[in-house]
């Protein structure tokens, strides 16, 4: 009965296998000499080492002459593909076949290469070199895998047959290897997630998944806490053959009657847990990261999943649900709304969680079906590389667009900054510390910056200039400006650079004083002595003369005093004369208005001379 359970599940995984959809993560290519073979080509990033997500790297190809496939170790050769100081990093063509590629990669590395280029041996879509089930490939270093840190590639064997040609002739052959789109960086926030698993006796795999949550878990933390990505965690799970969910063996590894179930721990059903326990602790996980992430505090996950690794590990027999809810009370987290989310695992029907955690499986858009453990998504497009806190951290610092990195992508450890090299061949004011280069994950950008709320603009290359209302707070707008004498003269206006009266030239650079003297602009009246100042002009008269600027002209200065006593006196007489006439006309309406007052009051009492008697009878006729 075990044998035949086994033998369906290899099959019905053959059948998901066959029907799944893989996607084959890509990067480009660029030859850029010899001539004939200038171009990008396609190339499949290798699911080890450590892709330079977001980044390039320039070296130039070598073929060995021996040790072809890369099968040996390239010491028993006496081979070396160390780079000498100043030359390019060296990237090695291997043969695909014999053995694993982790083993080509591995001996390259050893060897000094750079990079490791593997062309097919036939003519197919390029696939994606994967890890060999089992480690220790080499023979001799059981851990290798995880010591693999040069990128590598799959190339087509068209392009490989090339590279060889032209090698095999003597010429140099330069390649740029270009990560830069090899991940979506759209906006802001990176979306990211994790498909692993609770067991922790599968091997070195089990293991390097639960180091890398231990390790990542601080930067995983910072980014979510402060909105940079957005995390959610996974968890694969299959289904019993229908003719065997009453079987001894499917009890033990499935829930729900067979519709949810892991592999056995041990690959062995007659001792330690089953897999059953396994699927129910995944369960467990994703309703934690659930009930976290409905609190909003989805990083918690992390620390559950942490201290669940540490304090119930299957080798000291922890590995249940009383350790697990202790973990779960010691983070503060609801117990009870875990436990609904959880369900019945012995129910004969759907669990809500997992089923969407299957129908998750499903390969969406760019991405591919997921049937291997642990697998990354950052921001729907699969990682390939090294399953390392560095590399998978730099792997997401590319998943940002340009400039809105966060700071932890910035550090030295993640990449270099590029405006401290030359200022990024970028424009710079010296004067006033500012600069148009910005360092960003994929290298500089250069662009006129806001400093303290000033605009500047230009192209970012060659010029910036400060625009708008308080540029002239910065660095003087770019515009000239000179102090003599203690007096400090500006060219800069809101609009602009503009030479002041007085002065002459472009206003950026230089504003020449005006010798308005020596170019007869002032001071040219009779009698007039000119001297020219900065800025400006002095202009003196001879004797008792005075100079009228605004006329430029002298004038005595005492026919100025005297005229300017008889202009007093004579706006002095002009006003005392206007108040005595408008006296007189004020005494003159007053009186009149009098006496039109008197003669109506006593016209109602008597008539006047020249007034007729006032009839006080009605003839008949008028009535």
């Amino acid at each position: 009965m075990l044998q035949e359970f086994c033998i369906s599940l290899l099959i019905l995984s053959l059948l998901h296998s066959c029907t799944a959809r893989f996607v084959v993560e890509k990067n480009s290519l660029k030859v850029t000499s010899p001539q004939d073979l200038k171009g990008i080509y396609e190339c499949a990033i290798g699911n080890f080492g450590v892709p330079q997500y977001g980044g390039t790297m320039v070296g130039f190809v070598v073929y060995p002459k021996s040790n072809k496939k890369a099968c040996k170790s390239f010491d028993e050769f006496d081979i070396s593909f160390k780079s000498k100081p100043g030359s390019f990093p060296t990237f090695l063509l291997v043969d695909r076949g014999d053995c694993y590629f982790t083993t080509k990669a591995w001996h390259a590395q050893k060897a000094g290469a750079a990079a490791i280029l593997v062309a097919d041996d036939k003519t197919e879509p390029l696939i994606t070199m994967d890890t060999p089930e089992e480690e220790g490939g080499t023979g001799t270093d059981s851990d290798y895998l995880q010591k693999i840190s040069i990128p590598s590639a799959l190339i087509s064997k068209s392009l490989g047959d090339s590279l060889k040609k032209y090698i095999d002739k003597g010429e140099m052959v330069n390649v740029n290897l270009d990560w830069r789109e090899s991940l979506p960086h759209p906006d802001e926030r990176v979306e990211y997630e994790f498909w692993t698993n609770s067991n922790d006796e599968c091997g070195p795999k089990c293991e390097a998944q639960i180091d890398f949550v231990k390790n990542f878990k601080g930067a995983a933390q910072i980014l979510e806490k402060k909105g940079y990505t957005q995390y959610t965690p996974h968890y694969i799970t299959w289904y019993c053959p229908e003719a065997f969910v009453l079987s001894k063996q499917c009890k033990s590894q499935c829930i729900n009657k067979g519709r949810y179930c892991a592999p056995d721990p041990e690959q062995d059903f007659s001792k330690g847990y089953d897999g059953k326990d396994v699927v129910l602790q995944n369960l467990r996980q994703v309703c934690v990261f659930r009930v976290a992430n409905e609190s909003k505090k989805a990083w918690v996950w992390w620390d559950y999943v942490t201290d669940f690794a540490i304090r119930c590990p299957m080798k000291e027999k922890k590995y249940t649900t009383e350790c697990a809810e202790k973990v779960i009370k010691s983070l503060g987290l609801d117990l009870k709304k875990i436990n609904e989310c959880i369900g019945d695992p012995d129910a004969d029907k759907e669990n809500p969680v997992l089923k969407a955690e299957q129908d998750a499986q499903i390969g969406k858009g760019s991405r591919g079906d997921v049937t291997i453990l642990p697998t990354l998504v950052i921001n729907n497009r699969q990682y390939r590389g090294k399953l390392d806190k560095g590399a998978v951290l730099k792997a997401i610092c590319a998943g940002f667009k340009e400039t809105t990195e966060p700071t932890v992508c910035l550090s030295e450890d993640i990449q270099t900054n590029e405006c401290l090299d030359n200022n990024g061949a970028c424009w710079k004011d010296t004067a006033a510390n500012i600069t148009a280069c910005k360092d960003t994950f994929r290298g500089r950008v250069c662009e006129c910056p806001v400093v303290n709320g000033v605009k500047f603009v230009g192209d970012g290359y060659t010029h910036c200039e400060a625009s708008g209302s308080g540029r002239c707070e910065i660095n003087n707008g770019g515009c000239w400006k000179e102090t003599r004498n203690g007096v400090t003269t500006t060219a800069c206006v809101d609009d602009g650079c503009k030479c002041p009266a007085g002065f002459k030239g472009d206003g950026t650079k230089t504003c020449e004083d005006i010798d308005e003297c020596k170019e007869k602009k002032a001071c040219q009246c009779s009698g007039c002595s000119c001297k020219n100042t900065w800025g400006s002009y002095e202009c003196t008269c001879s004797g008792d003369m005075l100079y009228i600027k605004e006329h430029d002209t002298c004038i005595s200065k005492k026919g100025t005093t005297q005229m300017g006593m008889g202009f007093l006196w004579f706006i002095f007489l002009g006003l005392a004369a206007a108040g005595i006439a408008a006296y007189a006309v004020y005494k003159y309406r007053i009186r009149s208005y009098m006496d039109s007052e008197i003669r109506a009051i006593m016209a109602q009492y008597m008539p006047l001379d020249n007034q007729g008697e006032v009839p006080n009878h009605v003839q008949h006729d008028q009535i």
